[in-house]
């Protein structure tokens, strides 16, 4: 399959770049969090931000071994304003 140009210029999800820094799958992670892998996949495409309670939080900052503070305020992929088109 080829991939188009935009697909392989969009800048990589935060969550995506966390993750693969602790070498988790995204299957790991969903299990850490106890999500789907459907919704990692989600989050980290950008398609919606993750509503977690406050102990899948921590879950989450202990599985990408980070602090509350050094997650970022979006995980998913940013999206390309009609301004980066032209």
């Amino acid at each position: 399959m080829v991939k188009k140009k935009r697909e392989l210029d969009a800048p990589e999800s935060p969550l995506k770049v966390l993750r693969r820094r602790v070498q988790l799958t995204q299957e790991q992670l969903a299990k850490l969090l106890g999500v789907s892998t459907r919704a990692v996949q989600a989050w980290e495409g950008g398609e919606y931000q993750p509503s977690l309670t406050i102990p899948q939080v921590k879950a989450l900052c202990r599985a990408l071994n980070c602090s509350l503070e050094e997650l970022p305020d979006e995980l998913g992929t940013p999206k390309r304003s009609l301004e980066d088109e032209t």
